[in-house]
């Protein structure tokens, strides 16, 4: 890999040389006339290594990032603090530059990656079996639901509003190809109506969705749930998650969780401006031949060394197409050996340590925001590190004054609520310093 790579002239004409072509021109004969482009792209002139370094830092500096701006905004994409060993592992050549895989006889550093991120996930959810991987938390979700309606053979999806309104748009739109209908259950101050969920639920019901902490960072009646979801026949009940949480919540598998989704990008993924992330699932044994993707499994060779295997592979590529489980063609192998490398580093004691200073220090903001009586708490509920603030003064004014002082303020709920207009979803984890909290309140109160 490399960041620049010369290409002259005399290049050009020896590789078209080796290949028999006496022209680039020639290279695109297959393509009919009419439809091929003429004349010259407009990128400019070649440019030496110094002037593409300065040009693209240019490009680079017009964009602001959590280097330049103290970070507020969560709402599915965190910033946590990242090891440096993660880079360290992730940027080897021979993780960084290699796909999934194909031949797993030959691939058997890739596999073992991905059997020790699948074992990592199911220490961390309490379930039976993990998969590697799905594309986000979004398509998690999604997925999750076809492992549920494959499984009870119904094509009911019962899903809460306080889950991520972006993971349930990605929902529909699997759901529509696949014939299946989703039911959304409003939420009652913050978190799932167990009332309308109670009404919602029904023998056609294949799963019910909810998440925890959920989208406003609220803590969920997640055991009253899984009775009601168990209390339809085969019915699934699937919690999203946040991995983070997990250091000191219950696990999913202690309160009967039969599919457990969520997005991996906290555990050692850097921002990236919105992706590549990747997604994580987890489910009962039970299930794990449903699951889409693949699943590692550890053996030994004709030596009686230890030696992995892809066991389970119920993707279309590899098995009849009508028997195929998903369409899932790539997996996000080197996000999940960062999220791999992030939990062998940390350890159970570290991730507690993360999820404990990450809701102290927003449970300090929480209160320090509200202090004054100014901006006062959306509801009065439990949450973990995400928590809605509403004011007489609009998100987008609140956001803008915030930005002028270097910082990037929380989520406007109004956007995907209307009922919760200027309100803002403020996030804190344990980046965040008592100092910068401080400016946080402070800039806020002085803004009219």
């Amino acid at each position: 890999m490399h960041k620049y790579i010369p290409t002259t002239k005399k290049d050009k004409e020896e590789m078209l040389k080796e290949i028999g072509c006496e022209s680039v021109d020639r290279l695109f004969d297959d393509i009919p006339e009419d439809v091929k482009f003429k004349g010259d792209l407009n990128i400019g002139n070649s440019l030496s290594e110094l002037e593409i370094r300065k040009h693209m830092g240019n490009l680079s500096s017009k964009n602001k990032t959590i280097n330049d701006l103290t970070c507020f905004l969560g709402a599915g994409a965190y910033d946590h603090y990242i090891p440096s060993v993660v880079d360290h592992v992730i940027s080897r050549s021979e993780f960084y530059t290699a796909y999934t895989p194909y031949q797993a006889e030959i691939s058997q550093g890739t596999l073992q990656t991905i059997f020790e991120f699948q074992s990592l996930i199911c220490n961390l959810t309490g379930m039976d079996v993990a998969n590697a991987s799905v594309y986000d938390g979004a398509t998690a979700i999604a997925e999750g639901a076809i492992t549920a309606v494959l499984s009870t053979r119904k094509n009911e999806i019962v899903i809460s509003k306080t889950v991520h309104p972006e993971y349930r748009k990605v929902l529909k739109t699997y759901a529509k190809a696949q014939d299946l209908d989703v039911i959304e259950v409003d939420d009652d101050n913050g978190t799932t109506d167990i009332d309308k969920l109670k009404e919602s639920v029904s023998d056609n019901t294949a799963a019910v969705i909810v998440q925890h902490p959920n989208f406003f960072g609220l803590l969920e009646d997640v055991e009253e749930i899984e009775k009601i979801t168990h209390s339809a026949k085969k019915a699934k009940f699937m919690v999203s998650v946040d991995p983070i949480s997990l250091g000191i919540l219950k696990s999913p598998g202690e309160y009967g969780a039969d599919i457990v989704v969520g997005e991996g990008q906290s555990l050692g993924n850097n921002l990236n401006f919105g992706g590549p992330y990747l997604g994580f699932m987890a489910t009962t044994k039970k299930l794990m031949r449903k699951l889409p993707g693949r699943i590692v499994g550890e053996t030994k060779d004709k030596d009686g060394n230890r030696a992995f295997v892809l066991t389970l592979q119920a993707r279309e590529q590899h098995i009849r197409r009508e028997k195929a489980t998903s369409n899932i063609c790539s997996n996000q192998a080197l996000n999940a050996l960062a999220a791999t490398v992030y939990l062998t580093a940390l350890g159970k004691k570290g991730i507690r340590e993360v999820a404990v200073n990450s809701a102290k220090n927003a449970h300090y903001a929480f209160d320090k925001i509200t202090e004054s009586g100014k901006y006062k708490p959306l509801f009065n509920k439990p949450f973990f590190k995400e928590f809605p603030i509403t004011s007489d003064v609009p998100s987008d004014k609140l956001n803008s004054e915030l930005l002028e002082n270097n910082i990037l303020g929380g989520y406007k709920l109004g956007k995907d609520y209307p009922q919760y207009s200027n309100s803002t979803l403020y996030c804190v984890t344990e980046k965040r310093t008592k100092e910068e909290i401080d400016k946080l309140s402070e800039v806020l109160e002085g803004i009219k």
